[in-house]
């Protein structure tokens, strides 16, 4: 048989109120897309999407009609989807039907979630196609067991997994990281609490991190695979390897070949203009380093970018507004999106003559407790709400937040 194994799609990222904000939308499901397709091609026996199939749990329905769109081709060839549920795609309040229970039903996924038995065991239960549930399917003779995210005690759990599985040939789909290996910081195991699940299972389909990795047994046997995210999701993965795990599985062995996918172009980047002494000629030398440091953009698509402003200048950070670095980038790389992380900091000199330097942080705190600290019915919580402008004010421009998470912050401040 053969299978490819994916995860963390993450379907509805997008930049918020950003120019871009369409176009970057539509990678998730184009990236989806060229996966089920190369599935088709290639016929597979089925594929396994490891977890985050959506970027959040409540989704829109523009994005849960897209994502049937997607899946239909699979559906049409009659090629089975596994799936699991990751940590984004959980609905936290479980008083309605959630967007992947939803597709299962609807027969374009089959989701893998077991139940819990009285004494915390678990109990995998044969998937039930009218109900579209279930913890485990049988295909010819491989046995395919899916638990979705569970948290940061999942290391905990594998002695109870492992105990209710009692099959032989069998695969795990598991939404969990493994410490030093996944980059992200909750939801992970310590690798040796991993090892005991090579005695188990054949084959573990990991998910949750977006950098792919394969474990291996002490005896160096390779047993657990993750394929990374497939599109670059966030900044900082503009160095990792994106494709997908395609497997052949034969004579109880498991073979397993990376093909790559066509992620849009990401760059981070620093741009150093300590000493310039006003923004004249800082925007020149800022100009002057994305041409030595970036290359042209891919023909019709335009990149990602991040840049981080250091050094220290001889003029008011402010003055070196977004806009105006925009329209500087606009005729260089035409970026897509682009987040600056003004880290410039301001020279002066005192009295005294000594040199002192603040930095873009600390000016806008001054300027918030002067603005806050001048309305007497918010005197005494200057730093309190200097904390909640600034986050809300980075919620916003990074571009990925909505409304209802705004308002959330505003609650917490109630």
């Amino acid at each position: 048989m053969r299978f490819i194994h994916t995860s963390d799609i993450h379907l509805g990222k997008t930049y918020r109120n950003s120019p871009g904000e369409a176009e970057r939308y539509a990678d998730f499901f184009h990236c989806l897309a060229a996966i089920v397709a190369d599935a088709v091609t290639e016929q597979v026996d089925f594929v396994l999407i490891g977890g985050d199939l959506f970027h959040v749990g409540q989704i829109l329905p523009k994005t849960f009609a897209r994502t049937i769109e997607t899946l239909q081709p699979l559906k049409d060839a009659a090629i089975p989807c596994l799936a699991i549920e990751g940590n984004h795609d959980w609905i936290h309040r479980r008083d309605s039907i959630s967007w992947m229970e939803a597709l299962s039903q609807m027969g374009y996924i089959r989701l893998l979630r077991p139940t819990r038995t009285e004494e915390g065991g678990y109990h995998f239960a044969p998937f039930n196609a009218g109900e579209g549930c279930g913890g485990h399917v049988q295909i010819g003779d491989l046995n395919i067991y899916g638990l979705g995210y569970i948290g940061a005690q999942a290391g905990s759990h594998v002695e109870r997994i492992c105990e209710a599985v009692t099959t032989e040939n069998n695969l795990l789909l598991f939404h969990v990281g493994i410490w030093s290996y996944s980059p992200v910081e909750i939801g992970n195991m310590q690798l040796e609490e991993a090892h005991p699940l090579a005695e188990k299972f054949g084959y573990v389909a990991l998910g949750h991190g977006h950098k792919p990795y394969v474990i291996e047994t002490p005896a160096g046997k390779p047993y657990a695979f993750n394929p990374g995210a497939p599109e670059r999701v966030n900044f900082g993965e503009q160095k990792y390897d994106k494709g997908y795990c395609f497997v052949t599985y034969a004579g109880g062995e498991f073979k397993i070949e990376r093909r790559p996918t066509r992620p849009r172009l990401m760059f981070v980047e620093t741009i150093d203009l300590d000493g310039a002494e006003n923004a004249a000629v800082a925007l020149e030398r800022f100009v002057d380093q994305l041409q030595s440091k970036l290359p042209a953009g891919e023909e019709g698509r335009r990149p990602l970018l991040e840049l981080k402003l250091i050094g220290r200048v001889g003029f008011h950070p402010f003055e070196l507004g977004r806009e105006r670095l925009r329209l500087a980038l606009e005729e260089r790389l035409r970026p897509l999106h682009v987040e600056i992380k003004n880290q410039l900091s301001l020279t002066t000199r005192n009295s005294e003559g000594k040199e002192s330097k603040k930095s873009l942080v600390e000016i806008e705190k001054d300027v918030l407790h002067e603005l806050i600290g001048a309305g007497s019915a918010y005197q005494g919580r200057e730093e309190e709400l200097i904390r909640l402008s600034i986050s809300i004010r980075d919620l916003v421009l990074k571009g990925d937040v909505d409304g209802d998470e705004l308002l959330s912050l505003l609650d917490g401040e109630g």
